[in-house]
């Protein structure tokens, strides 16, 4: 016997609870991952060699998972959504055992670039699955839920990457993914039953084509500018040139393809164009201040690498309350404009507090300013999603959670690469007027320093260092505080269209806004 998804009011399901549970292990397994290779990679190189090429183990990722993120909504909403899904778990799961049994840093990088390829997936699908099966009224709490497994992955990431790197070696930080994935594969391949599609159109392979080149371009002109090359070098500018010519293309060919990969049309929908404009400055701020909060504290509060991760609680355990919260209210009350003018608002003040610290700032006094941020945070990060889905008809839900994930994937790019350069820019002049020619020295390959490097300065180079971190994370929030101002203009102007509590036909509501139907899901 087939079972309906019931509406706010009823019951779920107890098999849709198993596969919300399999949805939870995919996404810890994509936010996991970075995570835990990123302690490892020290032992990595110590046993692998390849010190020249160690960023391209990251870059490898991340570029594969944001060419590839458009493409996994477009073929779950062309092909069905579960397909789609579990051929990104197996291609994950594939590339993890790979890296684990790699011989040399340039068969890590390729078995990276394959887990990239199906951590892709794995976010969209889980975003496009819960927008199927849960209609929106009812989807705040689960969202919210969502957001609490990216705040943990965060926290214990580092955590349990140092103690499987520890005690079973760097090979297990990959090889941990086999028994989770399997889990989550069999959980949703037993649960989960969506109805079958079979589009007559084919993919449309020249927009794949452009978008991946645009977005490859871009992601490495962010991840090279200013480290690997000079923002002005000819490398740079060609990378520009190919992946603003690549987009413009892309645009032009999407209106007219038989089936876009990324259907215009839902920016029309004012509330899906906000979405996307505050995904990507919500992305751009979380990522900059998760890089900059750990090297201050280290070098200027005198953390450890493992507590300079536990004092992110504060901000993270903020993000994860209020995401709870916001997701319950919108649940019960069907109102969420709220959320991002007060997210937009909190997350001003939390910058700016935080671009007040300087070398005597306390950790209490530095917690509470993360906290604050991390309540603007939590207003935003899901609620961002949700709005977008209820914006698009059923048939785009693919392809809007993957373009909102999309847009976040390249704000956090943007962030880590504009406020690591003003960063960088900043502790290398405040080096240069304390510490002279030796203050150059010391950062002239790199602005940042690890704790051993650190302990080995002269006290007046070591001191000067503190107040040149201090200056550059100030310059960094300032800029965070910036950027974040049109976050709240945009919250202005979102319409506060109803969320539906169960399935009905779509129907315009008032402004034009799309109210898309909530999906039929056979579970057993």
């Amino acid at each position: 016997m087939a079972d309906t998804v019931e509406s706010v009011e009823g019951k779920k399901p107890r098999s849709v609870r198993v596969v919300l549970l399999a949805l939870m292990i995919a996404m810890m397994l994509a936010m996991l991952d970075n995570m835990i290779v990123g302690t490892a990679m020290p032992t990595i190189v110590g046993e692998l060699g390849g010190l020249e090429h160690l960023s391209w183990v990251v870059t490898g990722y991340t570029l594969a998972t944001a060419a590839s993120t458009p493409i996994w909504g477009k073929v779950g909403d062309m092909y069905g959504r579960k397909g789609a899904f579990l051929s990104s778990i197996v291609i994950f799961l594939i590339g993890s055992a790979l890296s684990g049994m790699a011989q040399n840093m340039g068969e890590l990088i390729g078995f990276r670039a394959v887990q990239g390829l199906g951590a892709g997936g794995l976010m969209v699908g889980v975003m496009a699955i819960i927008g199927d099966l849960i209609p929106p009224r009812e989807r705040g709490k689960y969202t919210g839920m969502m957001a609490g497994v990216m705040a943990l992955a965060m926290i214990g990431g580092p955590l349990v990457g140092g103690t499987i790197t520890d005690n079973w070696g760097w090979r297990w930080s990959f090889y941990i993914n086999l028994p989770l994935g399997a889990v989550a594969l069999v959980l949703v391949s037993a649960v989960l039953h969506l109805p079958k599609k079979r589009a007559k159109a084919r993919i449309d392979f020249l927009g794949v084509a452009l978008l991946t080149v645009g977005i490859t371009s871009i992601v490495l002109v962010t991840t090279w500018g200013g480290t690997e090359y000079a923002w002005t070098s000819a490398r740079i500018m060609e990378l520009t040139g190919i992946g603003v010519a690549s987009l413009v293309g892309f645009v032009f060919w999407q209106t007219r393809a038989a089936e876009p990969v990324v259907p215009l049309h839902m920016f029309r929908s004012r509330n899906f164009t906000l979405m996307s404009v505050i995904g990507f400055i919500t992305g751009f701020v979380m990522f900059g201040a998760t890089l900059f909060l750990p090297l201050y504290q280290q070098a200027v509060q005198g953390a450890s690498a493992t507590n300079s991760g536990l004092l992110l609680l504060p901000m993270l355990g903020a993000m994860l309350v209020t995401s709870m919260v916001a997701g319950r209210v919108t649940t019960n009350s069907g109102r969420y404009k709220i959320f991002p003018i007060a997210g937009g608002a909190l997350m001003i003040v939390g910058l700016y507090l935080l671009s007040l610290m300087d070398t005597d700032t306390t950790r209490f006094t530095s917690g509470v300013y993360m906290a604050v941020l991390g309540l603007g945070m939590g207003c935003l990060m899901q609620t961002t999603m949700l709005v977008a889905q209820n914006s698009v008809e059923m048939k785009d839900m693919g392809v809007a959670s993957s373009s909102t994930t999309l847009v976040r994937t390249l704000g956090s790019s943007f962030g880590v690469a504009i406020m690591g350069a003003l960063f960088n820019h900043r502790v290398q002049d405040v080096m240069s007027e304390r510490a002279g020619t030796l203050g150059s020295k010391i950062t002239e390959q790199s602005a940042q320093l690890d704790a051993a490097s650190l302990a080995k300065l002269p006290a007046v180079a070591r001191e000067a260092y503190q107040h040149a971190v201090s200056g550059g994370t100030h310059s960094a929030f300032v800029l965070g505080a910036a950027v974040a101002i049109p976050v709240l203009i945009a919250a202005f102007f979102v319409k506060e269209v109803p969320l539906r509590s169960g399935p009905q036909k779509p129907a315009p509501a008032e402004g034009g806004e799309d109210v898309a139907p909530a999906a039929v899901i056979e579970t057993v």
